[in-house]
């Protein structure tokens, strides 16, 4: 909602200057500078209130002006000061399959701030879903996960994502089929590739993948491309299409499979 405007009150000042004063303006003609004080009181413009000078001071030096009070002075410190800077926030992204199943999972995990699905790694700019549902442009589905770094650390986002996909399965996962259905890590930082690389050795040598190798990729940083607005909070929206979906597809029977539990 936009907060309406009212224009700002115009105030005027008025002068009747007696006889006396009379005298002391015509004695102030000899004074320049006075006139110009008073001409710059004059213009301070609306909504800045003036207080007028006693006639002895009209040839006052501006230096000698009293300085402001301890509190005031604290008043203009504290409103020149920079505003604090907002919290910081980390961004990591996942290619797990279906950019739908992937968001519950991250959504339920404290500290992260919000999920956005979209693609990433392929050659289109600005690609639509059907364009990368049909394998048309090197795209993955992907999600981008937003957390509080002080909340949740990214090896716990590492975790979360190996136990809600398939590291086995060679471009697809569960029953999508295609490269645009790989699985697939997106470091934004060398940081989150150094540890996306040896949470990805450590699963390696997990005995339960004894002479299996680990499909999924650490692909370059790319760019992310949010997906339609159809598609995003897709498990929200349509609950009964996706549950339906996710069921059909085997995903939570082959994650059982795998890991023991449903991810």
């Amino acid at each position: 909602m936009t907060a309406s405007r009212f224009p700002a009150a115009l105030r005027r000042g008025l002068v009747r200057p007696g006889c006396l004063v009379t005298l002391l303006l015509l004695a102030a003609c000899a004074q320049p500078g006075a006139d110009a004080r008073a001409n710059g009181s004059a213009n301070a413009g609306p909504g800045v209130a003036t207080v007028s000078a006693p006639s002895s001071f009209a040839g006052a030096d501006a230096s000698r002006a009293s300085p402001p009070t301890s509190a005031q002075a604290t008043a203009l410190d504290k409103s020149a000061s920079p505003a604090a800077p907002p919290s910081a926030t980390g961004t990591a992204i996942f290619a797990g399959g279906c950019f739908w199943c992937m968001e519950p999972p991250y959504d339920a995990l404290p500290g992260v701030i919000s999920t956005q699905s979209g693609y990433i790694g392929g050659t289109v700019a600005n690609p639509t879903y059907a364009q990368v549902s049909a394998g048309r442009t090197g795209h993955a589905e992907a999600l981008k996960v937003t957390y509080d770094p002080a909340k949740v650390g990214y090896p716990e986002l590492l975790e979360v994502f190996w136990r809600n996909i398939d590291p086995l399965a060679v471009d697809r996962q569960f029953c999508d089929v295609g490269d645009q259905y790989r699985s697939a890590i997106f470091p934004v930082n060398d940081e989150q590739r150094r540890l996306a690389e040896a949470s990805k050795k450590s699963l390696q040598a997990d005995p339960r993948f004894h002479q299996q190798t680990i499909a999924t990729r650490i692909e370059p940083t790319a760019r992310f491309y949010p997906a339609e607005d159809t598609h995003q909070d897709y498990y929200r929206k349509n609950p009964v299409r996706y549950r339906y979906y996710r069921y059909s597809c085997g995903r939570d029977r082959r994650l059982e499979e795998i890991w023991g539990e449903a991810g």
